[in-house]
């Protein structure tokens, strides 16, 4: 008899968060057959979602729905929301397995799962890390094989006059992300002289600011900022052959949906992580140092000001005209264009459209974080990690002797929570040593508070840097 418990994935966060849990919903339906897949979600975003995304059964979250929920056994409770409510409703139901943040019933919260622990130990540490929330979403509970299997299609290319269609949504959650009125107006005016159509998008919100746009704008240019809802957008992207787009609810949707996306990353985003996740798109930001922060310490203005309206219509003409192979031969200066894909393991990877280079320092660190922690939590053996940390060895000698001594100075650091446990920590110890290390000491922070200070927990941040010490070792 097939055990029918549901699945349960508790999604309070954003629009664009619950598209990117799109991709879990089909997993889990394929991994636990016979298992129904229910998804407790805002019904302000899943309601025009629900004809679009996987076939689940959605609740709204309200206290009616809680109730419902209390009374069902649940094969498997993933909580993908890091507010309490969420916690505090995975702690109450009963389930055989729960993964995610659960508070219970005496307050105390935990994470549970490597990889939603892992995801957590990013906040506002995120520098180094190459793994997309797509991604960390399944991963503890969706076998590897199964999601490197799926294949995702790839955007679709118009004919005819549609391929001139270019959409411009011009919102995004926080006005870091997302350029000005000035810029957009700019950019609409090169894409006429470049014989393109412009089409302008956006929600409730960005109406004043489409209006703004348009007024700077030759000709009748079709404005439908604020006159659809999800579903319609949608649709209407069927005719579009690219959306220009910042960081947003609609570019994932856009995305999902087959629809082309240049995505303007800027502001406090990382495109490696909340980029478009399926392959064939692109991804155009400022080359700089701090590009991908969790938080701005520098104002904000630079990483938009080096993206400018010439140099995205230009892209956007050679992306609609021909594809990226000019691109990719020749690159953008001053910028950084990508385009997504899967790496050799199936997961979301981006690769760079710009002629040969040397990596950087920061590309290499940030390859071989990955591939630690895919080591470490049982995704993939050991090689790629010893490979990685050879190359950035050899390429940066003195990064390596850096890295070497702030591994001992971790041990350091730690021995005072062998003897007197959370008293001995500061909350900053994850940020007080040198930016290449900060990805151990913040997961070790975050384990370390997770298993109340446990011995088991102490024992397995100490064997995290010993891993460290033997990579470093081999190549004496």
């Amino acid at each position: 008899m097939t055990d029918a418990r549901p699945i349960l994935v508790l999604q309070t966060l954003r629009m664009g968060d619950l598209i990117l849990s799109f991709p879990l919903c089909l997993w889990l339906m394929r991994a636990y057959p016979g298992h129904p897949v229910w998804v407790a979600a805002e019904e302000m975003f899943f309601r025009d979602l629900m004809p679009i995304g996987p076939q689940v059964v959605y609740f709204s979250w309200n206290e009616a729905s809680f109730a419902r929920l209390r009374q069902e056994r649940f094969h498997l409770v993933v909580n993908l929301s890091h507010d309490d409510r969420a916690a505090k409703l995975a702690g109450e139901l009963r389930s055989d397995e729960t993964i995610g943040p659960v508070r219970m019933p005496d307050g105390t919260r935990y994470i549970r799962g490597a990889w939603q622990l892992y995801r957590a130990s990013l906040v506002g540490g995120n520098r180094h890390n190459l793994f997309h929330w797509a991604d960390l979403n399944a991963l503890d509970v969706v076998p590897p094989s199964l999601m490197a299997a799926t294949g995702w299609p790839q955007p679709r290319i118009l004919s005819g006059a549609a391929r001139r269609n270019v959409g411009l949504f011009l919102g995004a959650s926080d006005e870091a992300k997302r350029p000005d009125a000035t810029f957009w107006a700019e950019l609409g005016r090169q894409l006429l002289r470049r014989g393109l159509r412009p089409m302008l998008f956006g929600g409730p919100k960005e109406v004043e600011l489409a209006r703004e746009v348009a007024a700077g704008l030759p000709g009748d240019i079709l404005n439908l900022a604020g006159r659809l809802n999800l579903a319609e957008f949608a649709a209407t992207g069927q005719a579009v052959e690219l959306l220009v787009t910042p960081d947003t609810g609609p570019m994932h949707l856009a995305a999902w949906t087959g629809l082309h996306t240049l995505n303007l990353s800027m502001g406090n985003v990382n495109c490696r992580e909340t980029g478009p996740y399926q392959p064939g798109h692109h991804v155009l930001r400022a080359r700089l140092s701090c590009s991908g922060c969790w938080s701005c310490s520098r104002g904000g203005a630079q990483c938009r000001a080096n993206v400018r309206p010439a140099a995205v219509s230009y892209v956007v003409s050679r992306l609609v005209s021909e594809g990226a192979g000019r691109l990719a031969r020749a690159g953008v200066p001053g910028l950084a264009l990508e385009e997504t894909g899967r790496d050799a393991h199936g997961l979301y990877d981006s690769t760079p459209l710009e002629p040969p280079r040397e990596a950087t320092a920061r590309e290499l660190l940030d390859r071989f974080w990955q591939a630690f922690w895919a080591a470490r939590f049982g995704l993939w053996d050991r090689r790629p990690a010893e490979s990685a940390y050879a190359a950035l060895a050899e390429s940066h000698p003195r990064l390596r002797e850096r890295m070497a001594a702030a591994v001992a100075e971790f041990g350091r650091d730690l021995k005072p929570a062998l003897r007197k446990g959370a008293q001995a920590f500061d909350p900053g110890f994850w940020k007080s040593s040198v930016p290449a290390i900060q990805p151990l000491r913040s997961w070790c922070q975050m384990h370390l508070s997770n298993s109340d200070w446990s011995a088991p927990a102490l024992r397995d941040c100490l064997a995290a840097a010993e891993e460290l010490v033997a990579l470093d070792e081999a190549l004496r």
